[in-house]
């Protein structure tokens, strides 16, 4: 036996046995929110700012109306989704048999992913089942209403997870509805006011465990409690196992999607509701999912181009929400034969060509201390910590060329303004406590370093 000797001689004996015994013992969690709601998000989330939502599953087949296509078919007996069902199908066809005509055969992983990258998106969530409960995995425990047994024949999920693993820098995510609309166990589960967990038991949780350790999303996006508290679904339960022990444990961030009573108050980031923007600073980290469709998640064939969101509200949409300190989600129906339709890829496009510009005033950022101008309507702030940076995104050029701003107090001799994507230091007056003045270059409209909303940034701010 030889003795160690040089530097590892004066190791600890410990170190030589191996590392991790000196390392601090990772946190545990318990089932409950107290212990769940005090983990830290990781902070990739953070710092990710904008992410792209995908629909996709069935109710593409029908594209008709929204994604709860069978619910108002069905359940509510809405007019027009009757009418268009007596109009385009025979009598007795059911939702069940629209699964085989979700066929996919245009569904191009790689075209996807790439798509996704030019978008500027830093994650992915994609729809693994929706409440109409048709998994686009192989799912053991949705036997014959998955992509692998019906329609497709493909594992969507996993296609799409490996071309953007491949192909991006995306994190991959997935979104999972907890209850089915008319799963007959989930039926009977809440017959019985959810005393009895024959749905969540054998069908909901097992699922959640599946796509976990067969995918290893770094985003678990809940939805759909059913009006059952999260005592029925045992969330704290599976929290605690993918904090604690999943692959993933590390890394992954979860909403606040959990049960009846929890949006919007337990959870690693808050949703609180579709579409929410509200305006002002929050005190915990939030998310603004949304769709680009006004009216729909998933693909209508019905749309009309006015019910799109024009590139122009979308750049707002994602700079009102980061100067807030949010993510935006911003979210696209693709078609039942696997094409992301042409308007949303140019809108994807649009917003990568304009974060290529500005992505400095919203990757990485931090609210400021203010989040609008006092001055100047439509003008938002964040904070690049690196540089030390303040941001100012001002989405009307001024037909007079010169911009106020109220809220930035300037230093003389060391405050610099620069545009985003121009060379030239810009010109600028102090105002005192009232801000200041800055003159924007005189460019013709093609010399503009981007179309929808331009970037000041600010050095040596008081």
């Amino acid at each position: 036996m030889s003795r160690v000797s040089g530097p590892a001689a004066l190791l600890p004996p410990l170190l030589l046995l191996g590392l991790p015994a000196l390392l601090p013992a990772r946190p545990r969690y318990e089932p409950t929110w107290g212990s769940l709601d005090a983990r830290p998000l990781p902070a990739w989330f953070d710092e990710a700012k904008f992410g792209v939502f995908i629909h996709w599953g069935v109710f593409s087949v029908p594209s008709f109306g929204s994604e709860w296509f069978w619910w108002y078919w069905q359940k509510e007996k809405r007019e027009p989704y009757v009418k268009f069902m007596e109009a385009n199908y025979p009598p007795g066809f059911r939702y069940e048999d629209f699964g085989p005509l979700f066929t996919a055969e245009f569904f191009d992983p790689n075209q996807w992913a790439d798509i996704l990258k030019a978008s500027g998106a830093k994650y992915v969530v994609l729809t693994s089942k929706h409440h109409e409960g048709f998994t686009l995995w192989g799912s053991k425990y949705s036997w014959n209403w998955n992509a692998v047994d019906v329609g497709p024949k493909r594992d969507l999920v996993a296609e799409l997870a490996a071309s953007v693993r491949n192909r991006t820098d995306l994190h991959f995510g997935l979104y999972h509805s907890l209850f089915e609309w008319f799963n007959p166990l989930f039926l009977e589960d809440a017959t019985n006011v959810f005393k009895t967990r024959k749905f969540p038991t054998s069908k909901s949780l097992p699922e959640l465990y599946e796509i976990v350790t067969k995918y290893q999303p770094e985003i678990i996006w809940s939805d759909g409690n059913g009006n059952a508290p999260d005592t029925y679904w045992n969330s704290t339960g599976f929290l605690a196992w993918l904090y604690n022990d999943s692959p993933v444990r590390d890394t992954v961030v979860t909403n606040d999607r959990w049960g009846v009573g929890s949006i919007c108050t337990h959870g690693g980031y808050y949703t609180c509701s579709d579409r929410y923007n509200p305006g002002h600073l929050l005190p915990h980290k939030w998310e603004n999912c949304m769709t680009i469709d006004r009216r729909s998640w998933g693909y209508r064939r019905d749309a009309q181009l006015s019910d799109y969101l024009t590139i122009e509200d979308l750049v707002k949409q994602l700079v009102e929400t980061v100067s807030c300190g949010g993510n935006l989600l911003m979210n696209i129906g693709p078609t039942h034969d696997g094409r992301i339709a042409v308007i949303f890829e140019e809108r994807l496009r649009q917003m990568g060509a304009w974060l290529e510009v500005n992505g400095e005033a919203i990757y990485g950022t931090k609210p400021w201390r203010a989040q609008n101008d006092s001055v100047t309507p439509e003008v938002w702030y964040t904070f690049s910590p690196k540089e030390g940076t303040v941001n100012a995104v001002f989405l009307n050029w001024p037909v007079s060329g010169i911009l106020e701003l109220g809220e930035p107090q300037a230093k003389l001799g060391e405050t610099q303004v620069k545009l985003a994507g121009y060379k030239e230091l810009l010109k600028w007056v102090a105002l005192g406590e009232k801000g200041l003045i800055i003159a924007l270059p005189q460019l013709t409209p093609k010399q503009l370093p981007c179309q929808w909303g331009w970037t000041l940034q600010l050095t040596a701010i008081k």
